[in-house]
């Protein structure tokens, strides 16, 4: 049976400021993206993400992102390509020494946001994040918005490198993201999504707002956990995929 990932960014709520349904999520999702401190997180948040996920068997990963507590990580920042390389390793152990904490295990990284907007159409900061990823531990997965520069930095630096397509998200013909604020770069109806996901997964292909269909690699789909409907979009796409004959299975654990 085929088998596909469906990830989800969690562990986002700060101190007494709640950002999603984190249990809920873990309940359905095969890999959790967890934030850092920069973007959103703190050590209390991170470690009871980091347990929930061991507790259901869901595969965890640094989510790291620019310091933006205010903008949820989703402005992007002038920071250089250098200071990124090492904002980025500075999240990715503090995410390995809290998941150590929670007795669970880090497994790839990937960027949050505006920082992954930009490293998707910049050579220069994708290469930083994949060098950065690179030296901590060169174990670690990549995971990838699927066709742009960062899956491309990702092989340059010889990593093991996951490609992603976004459920909840609608896309440009040119294959990256619209911007928030956009209309159509927000989806939000549950049924409507996971016949689209299982359309571009069936198709190896990312499907643009006016139809175009961008041939791309599939490992996993995400689902952002902050929205509004992000359990029932998520519980959604994993009926869709498990009703077609797709298994969901963390590429994490290939093998499982």
């Amino acid at each position: 049976m085929p088998s596909i990932d469906l990830n989800c960014d969690c562990g986002e709520s700060y101190g007494a400021y709640e950002m999603g349904d984190d249990a809920a999520m873990l309940a359905i999702v095969t890999t959790a993206n967890v934030a850092c401190g920069f973007h959103g997180g703190d050590p209390q948040v991170m470690a009871r993400t980091f347990e929930l996920a061991r507790e259901r068997d869901v595969a965890v990963g640094a989510h790291p992102g620019f310091p933006d507590l205010w903008g949820f990580g989703r402005r992007r920042l002038p920071f250089s390509a250098a200071e990124i390389e090492r904002l980025v390793a500075y999240q990715i152990g503090a995410a390995q020494a809290l998941a150590a904490y929670a007795g669970h295990e880090i497994t790839h990284v990937k960027p949050h946001g505006a920082l992954s907007n930009v490293a998707s159409e910049e050579a220069d900061v994708a290469r930083a994040i994949a060098r950065a990823t690179k030296a901590v531990d060169p174990q670690l997965i990549f995971l990838a918005v699927a066709g742009t520069e960062l899956e491309r930095a990702g092989w340059a630096e010889g990593l093991a490198v996951a490609r992603e397509i976004y459920a909840d998200r609608g896309y440009g013909d040119d294959g990256l993201l619209l911007p928030r604020g956009k209309p159509g770069a927000v989806l939000h109806d549950p049924a409507a999504i996971a016949t689209r996901v299982l359309a571009m997964v069936q198709k190896n292909a990312v499907i643009s707002l006016t139809g175009k269909m961008l041939p791309a690699g599939i490992d996993s789909i995400c689902v952002h956990g902050d929205t509004p409907a992000a359990v029932a979009i998520a519980a959604a796409v994993r009926a869709k995929l498990n009703e077609s004959g797709i298994a969901l299975r963390s590429f994490a654990k290939p093998g499982r």
